[in-house]
């Protein structure tokens, strides 16, 4: 049956494509947080062991609305890591860093998310999908208010 939300093809299509990029994004961030909560070490052990479970237990249910509302858009949500290699802007972790490198690593890829959400702002707004705005928003708020936390533990 042919989705009737007063959203066209087109629009859907391109604010499905931008969801996309930030279902890979949040996914690639989710993997990478919880690799550094099974690996960190040093003095800050506690503090960061449960402030990255915090993240990627956010991050968790975050993937599952997202692709859920790329679902509602009617489009397939990619949901391998060969297609969020393929979409994602954040780099796969493949070693394990010092406990401030990660922290520096999470800050970047807490904004390389709130970039990719507001990248589809533009094709948001011109279709007026208000409720991808909504999600979209909610998404840049957390992002920004973690890379802001972890970034302060940066602070010397």
């Amino acid at each position: 049956m042919e989705i009737n939300i007063g959203i066209n093809r087109k629009e859907r299509s391109e604010i499905t494509a931008g969801l996309s990029r930030l279902l890979a994004d949040s996914y690639t961030l989710y993997l990478k947080t919880h690799n550094y909560h099974w690996n960190v070490e040093g003095p800050l052990f506690n503090t960061l062991h449960l402030m990255f479970e915090q993240q990627y237990t956010e991050l968790a249910l975050a993937v599952d609305i997202i692709a859920e509302r790329i679902r509602a858009l009617g489009e397939p949500a990619p949901g391998s890591y060969a297609a969020f290699s393929k979409l994602s802007s954040i780099e796969e972790e493949e070693d394990v860093p010092a406990a401030e490198t990660m922290i520096a690593n999470l800050v970047k890829g807490q904004e390389a998310v709130v970039r990719t959400a507001r990248s589809i702002f533009p094709a948001v707004e011109r279709a007026n999908d208000e409720p991808t705005a909504d999600l979209l928003t909610q998404r840049m708020q957390i992002h920004e208010k973690n890379a802001w936390m972890l970034r302060s533990m940066l602070v010397k």
